[in-house]
Order: C-alpha cells, then sequence, then structure tokens
C-alpha cells in the first residue's frame, strides 16, 4: 500500500537528475501526488517534453522543464528566478543529479575528481545556497540531498565518489542546523544497491557477491528510495531535519 501525502498536492518541488534511474521514479511517484514538479534537462527538449507529458498523465498539478547545467550556476539563476517571479516560491527541492567516476586511487586524474566532486558535492551546495533567499519566502520548505551508502562505508575504487557523498551528508546536516529557525528542513538519503541501469549492467557473480552482503537480500527498486523522499519532503516527516535515512535492506548496520 502507498502512502498519500495530501500536504504535496499542489506543492512546487524542483528535482535535479530526474531524467532517469531514481530521479525519474520520485518525479513520477510526486506527479501522482499532484505536486509541481519542476526538472531541469540539458539537451534534448524532445525527451524533456516526452517527460514532462508523461508526469502530467501521472497526475502532476503542473510540470515546468527548465534547460540549464547544474554544473553552471549562470546557467539556472535567471531562469529559476524567474520561474519564482512568475509562478512562487519553490518549496521543495530534491538534489539528486550525480555521476561517477570508479578508479584505483593511484590512477585518479585531477580533471576525474574535479568532475565528480564539481558535480556530486559543489553544485549540490552551489544549488541550494542559491534557493535559501527563496526558501525564506516559502511555507514548509524541505530539502532531499541524494548521498550514497558508500558516503558512510566507503568503497575501494570509489574514493572520489565516497568522499562526494560523505560531502553532502556533512553540508545537509550543517544547513539543516543553519536553517533550522526558519522551518526550513534538510535530509538525506543514502540508497544501498538500488536495481538501475547500472546494477543491470552488472555480471552474474558480482550481483550475487553484493547480495550476499545485504541482511534483506537482493536489491531494493527506485519506488523503495521515491517513497522515503516523499515522506521527507511532506510534513509527515515535520519533525526531522538534519537526518541520514538509509534505504540499503540492512547493507551498512
Amino acid at each position: 500500500m502507498k502512502a498519500i501525502f495530501p500536504d504535496l498536492e499542489g506543492k512546487r518541488i524542483l528535482i535535479t537528475g530526474a531524467s532517469r534511474g531514481i530521479g525519474r521514479e520520485i518525479a513520477l511517484n510526486l506527479a501522482k501526488q499532484k505536486a509541481h514538479i519542476i526538472f531541469n534537462y540539458r539537451k534534448s527538449e524532445e525527451e524533456a517534453n516526452k517527460l514532462k507529458e508523461e508526469l502530467i498523465q501521472a497526475g502532476a498539478v503542473d510540470v515546468t522543464a527548465l534547460q540549464f547545467d547544474i554544473n553552471d550556476s549562470d546557467s539556472y539563476q535567471d531562469k529559476l528566478t524567474n520561474f519564482i517571479k512568475e509562478t512562487g516560491a519553490i518549496e521543495g527541492l530534491v538534489n539528486n543529479a550525480g555521476v561517477s567516476k570508479d578508479q584505483l586511487t593511484l590512477r585518479i586524474k585531477k580533471e576525474d575528481l574535479d568532475f565528480v566532486l564539481d558535480t556530486n558535492l559543489k553544485s549540490t551546495m552551489m544549488l541550494t545556497n542559491f534557493l535559501s533567499k527563496n526558501f525564506l519566502r516559502a511555507n514548509n520548505v524541505s530539502i532531499v540531498h541524494m548521498s550514497s551508502v558508500v558516503g558512510l562505508m566507503g568503497n575501494a575504487s570509489q574514493t572520489s565518489y565516497a568522499a562526494s557523498k560523505a560531502g553532502i551528508i556533512g553540508y545537509s546536516k550543517s544547513y539543516a542546523k543553519e536553517l533550522a529557525s526558519k522551518n526550513i528542513r534538510s535530509n538525506v538519503i543514502c540508497p544501498g544497491f538500488i536495481e538501475t541501469d547500472m546494477t543491470e549492467a552488472l555480471s552474474e557473480t558480482a550481483k550475487e557477491k553484493y547480495i550476499s552482503q545485504i541482511p534483506l537480500g537482493g536489491y531494493g527498486s527506485t519506488e523503495d528510495v521515491a517513497m522515503s523522499c516523499l515522506f521527507l519532503l511532506s510534513q509527515a516527516s515535520r519533525y526531522i531535519t538534519g537526518e541520514v535515512i538509509k534505504v540499503d535492506g540492512g547493507l551498512y548496520i
């Protein structure tokens, strides 16, 4: 049985990285809650329009697609400012966009390290910081940052990725303390092994190895992560901030 969060109806929520995987699932579930979904896209307007139509069909009260790259603050400041002036304050934010460049520590290139840290950590901080003045004019603001269980436990060949995801946790906790008096909440979700295109590409041997480490057995679904995200965006979690919620089947206990 899926939960219904009435306060999400009509709520203006920005999701980064909504074109696939976990971000897409979050967007679809928010649409079913009748939220006003704002998402960014970098290149294909055709694909953005397809997603927009899909979200409207799923029940979204409105959908706004904005073309910008999260790594280019100049590309989104004017567009988001204009949206806020024309439509109203953004009331929720899901920092979901992220990348990974897995590599042994001795072989990491500076440009790859910069790319991972810029996309996963710096862009999250810059976008959230930019929207903070807007949040002061909104009610019951909730921010959800997508980290990873790897940011908590580390993983071989993922030092850059783990560092970026751990940084998100530190940022969210500090932001939560700073903005709590303004009724602005900030929380983190740390997914474990979730069924996505990335896990589908793994060999059967690798899949069996990873599954053997998960107490609940098997991978989680993108919907498992999405429902946790909806809970944190809604007033059902109104007394939760600065928290880290693991959706990992008990992998990190």
